[in-house]
């Protein structure tokens, strides 16, 4: 089978709310992949979760409802994306060729940034070199890379538990690597010849969470044209790794908790019970605790599902490691796709032993693909690495307001004696950009999760956002289009 062959096979998100931008760019991408077309975040998720794999590669516009004029929404559907299909390669394109906002998208995951208006078949090439590296790891690749003491740490933990049958939950960051734990997990035990499952929670719609790990009888609800296995029974005697755990509902959660109790399950619409063997491994890149004190998990749960813990460290706290990193990745790719070896001069070795790496491993592997396609083997200098570098983000640090009215009051003094035209109505509106600004940077662009840290539900988080986008001056535009 030829490379065009094979990327006509490979189905494509579509993500803009510009139906003549859609139309278009469908129309002469759709020789080469299967379109799947959304307009927005939500749409672009359920069609996601409806699909029987998820698509190979995204195009996704920043700007997206119900803030079309920020890259917000853009930014969230990264992150979402990523957690249903940590294989997916996503190409972000914006209406301005913001610098800021390409670092920020690729921190996140993102594996390149295109300016509008881009060149159709500029883009199609793009799209397939993209697409000539390998976005998920194979047997060579799924080998945990460290020596740092963290990962000495990590390693150890996995051979100690790696027999036992009591469950796993690993936990860490976006793109630090949990999926590889739990495969790890599996291959240095007893089980490694049995089945080893993998079922992302976050992926499929809550109504169908159930029968995917249960399974489900004929006729038991609309569509359950015949019975069908859940994971927990094809899984067998092997490994059952549940990913994003922390996005279970919370009315199944107690079904989970019995059969890892005794063992116990029912198919959806049977009573007959069934019995299963499996090792459950879970992974969340929540705090579980903090989710236990506000009642969106069952504490019981947890307890159970932490008999033993394991913490995947974040790339920055590895130290050395992001060079054995680098080295690993560019070997890999190389070998794979038959291209020469980059270098770093010693600017460039030196920022990337200082960069952060606020996407962790994945971000660092984006990096070197990038680097890989587009300077063929030639020695990278430091502003050829720094153009790659998300250097706006996650080094800031959030605003922080007195605590003490007394304090409060001498800075509202201060202003009112300095500031000849004030405006009551702008000074708050600027203070809660500012504040939701630091939140979304804090949460990567996912709203839910700002919301939370602002102490506000969700949809007042999207109305605050959306009355504030439209109201002039308040420099929270960024006019991303």
């Amino acid at each position: 089978m030829t490379r065009s062959q094979a990327v006509n096979q490979l189905s494509l998100l579509l993500v803009d709310d510009d139906p003549l931008i859609g139309e278009t760019l469908a129309y002469f991408l759709g020789r080469d992949f299967a379109i799947v077309p959304a307009s927005n975040r939500f749409e672009a998720l359920a069609k996601v979760r409806q699909m029987p794999r998820p698509p190979e590669i995204a195009l996704v516009d920043l700007g997206l409802p119900p803030t079309p004029h920020r890259p917000d929404e853009g930014f969230a559907l990264v992150t979402e994306l990523l957690a249903l299909a940590p294989a997916m390669a996503i190409v972000i394109l914006s209406g301005q060729n913001d610098e800021a906002n390409a670092r920020h998208a690729r921190a996140l995951g993102a594996a390149d940034f295109v300016a509008k208006p881009a060149d159709p078949e500029k883009l199609r090439q793009t799209l397939r070199n993209l697409l000539a590296y390998e976005t998920r790891p194979t047997a060579a690749g799924i080998e945990l890379v460290g020596q740092s003491p963290p990962m000495e740490r990590l390693h150890a933990q996995l051979r100690q538990y790696a027999n036992s049958p009591y469950p796993v939950l690993i936990e860490g960051e976006s793109g630090s690597g949990k999926e590889l734990a739990a495969e790890a997990l599996h291959r240095l035990s007893d089980r490694a010849t049995r089945p080893y499952l993998a079922l992302n929670c976050a992926a499929i719609s809550p109504s169908l969470v159930e029968p995917a790990l249960f399974g489900q009888a004929k006729g038991a609800f609309t569509g359950a044209a015949g019975s069908r296995a859940g994971y927990f029974e094809e899984a067998g005697e092997g490994t059952l790794f549940l990913d994003e755990i922390g996005e279970l509902p919370l009315d199944l959660q107690p079904k989970l908790l019995r059969v890892l109790e005794n063992g116990q399950y029912q198919r959806v619409g049977e009573t007959q019970q069934r019995i299963s063997r499996a090792r459950v491994v879970t992974a969340t890149n929540r705090d579980l605790k903090k989710e236990v004190r506000e009642g969106r998990f069952r504490a019981d749960l947890y307890h159970r599902l932490s008999v033993f813990t394991i913490i995947v460290p974040p790339l920055r706290e590895m130290g050395s490691d992001r060079f054995l990193l680098l080295e690993h990745f560019r070997q890999l790719y190389a070998k794979s796709n038959h291209d020469r070896l980059f270098s770093l001069t010693p600017e460039a070795e030196a920022r990337w032993g200082g960069y952060h790496f606020p996407g962790n491993v994945r971000e660092l592997r984006n990096i070197v693909i990038r680097l890989m396609a587009k300077h063929d083997g030639h020695p990278i200098s430091g502003t050829d690495l720094e153009a790659e570098l998300d250097t706006d983000g996650a080094e800031a640090a959030p605003a922080t307001m007195p605590r003490d009215d007394g304090q409060l009051t001498t800075l509202a003094l201060r202003q009112l004696r300095e500031t000849t035209h004030f405006s009551l109505d702008e000074t708050l509106q600027r203070w809660e950009a500012a504040y939701i600004a630091a939140a979304q940077q804090l949460t990567h662009g996912n709203v839910s999760q700002a919301a939370k840290l602002l102490g506000i539900n969700r949809t007042t988080l999207y109305n605050r956002m959306e009355v504030l986008a439209r109201s002039p001056g308040n420099g929270t535009e960024t006019g991303t289009r």
